[in-house]
């Protein structure tokens, strides 16, 4: 009776984040699709720029249907600065250039490595406590992410830089979630909505003036019409829309629960990738996709490990 009754405190407790979980899931799985077309005509910065602007845009819009105020205390507004130099300016950066020498298959394989970074931060800054079922989980996800990368096959050239670089935005993931799962999700007094519009507009100030000193103009005015469309999926779906369903994720679920949902990621990329820019798969990307949804399963509580206590 025990064990049925911990087994419905966990599937309800699930059903009020799940929807959300998989929702974001699918839309950022996605950008790396438009991240693929914009940086075929736009600049590494031009990209990530009008991402954060339209996705401010897109939230600021809420903010005034809801008839919700910007945050008003200046420590947060400290707090945005940090994280959207690690959540947003660095790595969507990051992404955008990487995504110049790989495909959009490996850039969202890279970005699944998230969950294992975030483990680290989050045990440095004790924003959670590990358990052994999480923390075998994270290790089987990224045992699961090398072999769909086919770490035994040398790499080389832009491809080995643009690999490098979007692991080096899935080690950035890791400590923004740490840091805002500590200092910002945590907060009662303002909803997801004015959290989130606070951390892009922050994000979105500090890329204009990034771009602007790199003697990068903020907009392409010729660029052809798929990427301006790709640019509004980007930063209305993949940054507005998802980062309200980042605020609440963590919030519901915590920081390492959250940072799962980037092994999903893979299997919308997968399929847009395949079907509509006509990359291809290896025999080891599903197998070792398999291995992912093993890992997810033991960090959500679905597998068990034995274990004694939380991990010290």
């Amino acid at each position: 009776m025990v064990h049925l009754r911990e087994a419905y405190v966990r599937s309800e407790a699930a059903g009020r984040w799940l929807p959300a979980f998989l929702l974001l899931a699918a839309i950022w799985g996605n950008s790396f699709f438009f991240i693929k077309i914009a940086v075929g005509a736009l600049h590494p910065l031009q990209v990530s720029f009008g991402r954060m602007a339209v996705g401010a845009l897109t939230l600021l819009v809420a903010l005034a249907v809801t008839r919700r105020p910007l945050p008003r205390d200046p420590r947060l507004w400290g707090h945005f600065q940090i994280a959207s130099v690690v959540l947003t300016t660095l790595p969507f950066t990051l992404f955008a250039y990487g995504e110049q020498y790989v495909s959009s298959v490996v850039a969202a394989i890279w970005n699944a490595t998230t969950p294992l970074c975030t483990l680290a931060f989050t045990l440095v800054l004790r924003a959670e406590r590990a358990t052994a079922a999480r923390a075998a989980g994270l290790g089987l996800g990224f045992a699961g992410v090398m072999v769909v990368l086919g770490v035994w096959q040398p790499m080389a050239g832009g491809q080995l830089g643009g690999s490098l670089a979007c692991f080096g935005a899935a080690l950035c993931y890791g400590v923004g979630g740490a840091y805002m799962g500590r200092f910002i999700t945590g907060r009662r007094s303002e909803p997801p909505v004015v959290l989130a519009a606070g951390q892009l507009l922050t994000g979105a100030v500090q890329l204009a003036v990034i771009t602007l000193v790199a003697g990068v103009p903020l907009v392409h005015t010729a660029a052809p019409a798929e990427v301006w469309w790709s640019l509004l999926g980007l930063g209305g779906l993949g940054t507005g829309v998802a980062y309200l369903l980042l605020y609440r994720v963590q919030a519901l679920a915590g920081v390492t629960t959250t940072s799962t949902v980037t092994y999903l990621l893979p299997v919308f990329a997968v399929a847009s990738g395949v079907l509509l820019l006509d990359e291809t798969i290896t025999w080891n990307q599903p197998v070792g996709a398999l291995v992912i949804l093993l890992a997810i399963a033991l960090t959500q509580g679905a597998l068990r490990v034995p274990a004694r206590s939380a991990l010290r």
